[in-house]
């Protein structure tokens, strides 16, 4: 008789825990559409906006692929380690070549290492919330008859401590310098290698507006979100108040949150921006937002920009490599393109200053903002 091999059993060690939702092991996921995936993201930052690290763990059971990065952006040099594996038979394993995640108390602390490699980035930093972890509207977009996203996701400010080196330099990681934002993500979105377009790209490339600041203050966060068409229609949007995981009060609503962008000429840069939210008792507080260390989140990590490496792309039982921009060079420069996570300031119109993360991606037509076409920028 010829053993099992491993990969062909459909169970898995998480089978042992009583974490099932559907009439299925753990290994199968409530739906076979490719795109479904799983997600880890991190940022850390230093609140003077010196350095920036982003990281990811996701995974894609119906491709059964793996994929991990850490980046750092420091003295205008953005590097990246990324990894990917096949996926197998264990989801309780995160880790992808030097990068793994390990949650050391659910919803709470967690821990990301990069074991040293030779592409210039090492850390083992812990994760610890300040706030408590809410989870976000559902996203959902259907377009010509199929749900093109159809995820759910929850987002929590912290702090981090450890230790961080980049290209040989060695950082202290401690929690009242080092602040930023994580999310857990999970459902439907476009992954893995580029299907074919069919109707979904006959009539144009679809739209995509997008804001989102996670901003952390001394005694509170808030948290904000929104995606609109380009009439301004509302996809999803939401603004929250939310308070350290010791107080146990619940989250604020601050009404329909409203924008103003002010873009970098030439760009669809947002440099600065105001949002506008509503207190419970009804009177206004606006917030400043300035952007002060921006990376380009798409390039080199897997979020649709690299024909390469995409999220949930095969790649081989284990690849493993880096990849370096250098920003002070034209060339390296002009690949800068997409997504925007930036480090940010908030100030209040009731003088709070915080810190956190503030994205953007404006892309297509926008009404609002006179962008008729693909190509066209601000004035």
């Amino acid at each position: 008789m010829v053993p099992a091999v491993e990969h062909d059993s459909p169970l898995s060690p998480l089978d042992d825990y009583p974490v099932h939702q559907i009439s299925e092991p753990m290994r199968h996921v409530g739906t076979g559409d490719r795109n479904f995936y799983d997600r880890y993201y991190f940022n850390a930052h230093t609140k003077n906006a010196e350095i920036f690290l982003i990281a990811g763990v996701g995974q894609y059971p119906n491709l059964g692929v793996s994929d991990a990065f850490v980046l750092v952006l420091h003295e205008q040099q953005q590097r990246v380690v990324r990894a990917s594996r096949e996926l197998g038979a264990d989801r309780m394993d995160t880790g992808v070549g030097p990068i793994h995640v390990e949650v050391k108390e659910g919803l709470k602390v967690v821990k990301l290492v990069c074991d040293p490699n030779e592409f210039g980035i090492e850390c083992e930093l812990t994760w610890t919330g300040a706030s408590i972890a809410h989870l976000e509207p559902r996203h959902f977009i259907r377009r010509y008859g199929r749900v093109t996203f159809d995820s759910s996701r929850f987002a929590q400010t912290g702090c981090w401590s450890g230790h961080l080196v980049v290209d040989g330099k060695e950082f202290n990681v401690t929690p009242d310098k080092w602040w930023g934002t994580r999310d857990r993500s999970w459902g439907i979105r476009p992954v893995g290698e580029p299907e074919p377009p069919g109707i979904q790209y006959s009539r144009g490339l679809p739209t995509f507006f997008w804001n989102y600041a996670p901003m952390q203050f001394d005694n509170y966060s808030i948290l904000y979100i929104l995606q609109e068409e380009p009439d301004g229609t509302r996809i999803m949007e939401e603004a929250v108040r939310v308070y350290p995981i010791e107080s146990g009060l619940a989250p604020d609503s601050l009404g329909k949150p409203e924008h103003e962008l002010e873009f970098l000429p030439g760009t669809r840069d947002i440099a600065k921006a105001k949002l506008h939210f509503t207190e419970t008792d009804g009177s206004p507080l606006t917030v400043t937002v300035e952007r002060l260390l921006p990376c380009h989140l798409g390039v080199g990590t897997g979020y649709g920009f690299d024909a390469d490496w995409r999220h949930g792309m095969w790649q081989g039982p284990l690849k493993v490599e880096g990849v370096h921009f250098d920003l002070t060079k034209p060339d390296d420069a002009a690949k800068m393109m997409g997504i925007v996570d930036s480090v940010a300031r908030f100030t209040t119109s009731t003088g709070d200053v915080g810190y956190g993360l503030w994205e953007y991606f404006v892309l297509g037509p926008h009404d609002r903002y006179g962008f008729k076409g693909w190509d066209d920028v601000a004035p």
